[in-house]
């Protein structure tokens, strides 16, 4: 089923959903993010990885700093349009410290 931006439920969680960034080939979670509606219309106007900071409370996208950028693929939404899934096509490690996943650290 198709959706659109407007379908995603941007309130129940105060204006941000989580997003999963997930590598299309390899299918590697690289990494877990926030967007808001205006970094969601960014990311699918630009074909970039663009997601809201709840840290510096600012839009920002994958790599303008790093030059580790994500390509999107595709966005895939949930079935309660509350989260959403970035298949990215990454140009570098996905972690800010230099690993290829965030998800590098058991518990």
């Amino acid at each position: 089923m198709k959706k659109s931006i407007d379908d995603i439920d941007f309130e129940k969680s105060g204006g941000l959903v989580p997003v999963i960034v997930q590598d299309a080939n390899t299918k590697d979670v690289l990494t877990l993010a926030y967007a808001n509606k205006e970094s969601l219309e960014l990311a699918k106007k630009t074909g970039n990885s663009w997601f809201w900071s709840r840290s510096r409370n600012k839009l920002w996208m994958k790599g303008e700093e790093s030059g580790n950028t994500q390509k999107i693929k595709q966005i895939l939404v949930d079935c309660d349009s509350d989260a959403i899934i970035y298949l990215v096509d990454p140009s570098g490690p996905a972690c800010h410290l230099g690993e290829k996943v965030c998800f590098h650290n058991s518990l």
